[in-house]
């Protein structure tokens, strides 16, 4: 879907601040009542937080 192993994200304050904006935005629709645009923010900040934090590898390892 995206290429979220790209050296872009290497920082580690980018992608906690990536996932802690897009479920902090899911939270926030979820307290104004629009559960539709919570689902689609928390399912991209679960699958954001998978890659950077579970399945992430150093894309500079040369591996």
């Amino acid at each position: 879907m995206f290429n979220l192993q790209d050296p872009f994200y290497r920082p580690l304050w980018l992608r906690i601040a990536i996932v802690a904006v897009s479920l902090g935005w899911a939270l926030m629709e979820v307290l104004s009542g629009s559960p539709g645009f919570a689902l689609l923010f928390g399912a991209i900040g679960l699958y954001a937080a998978h890659q950077f934090f579970i399945a992430w590898t150093d894309p500079d390892d040369g591996a």
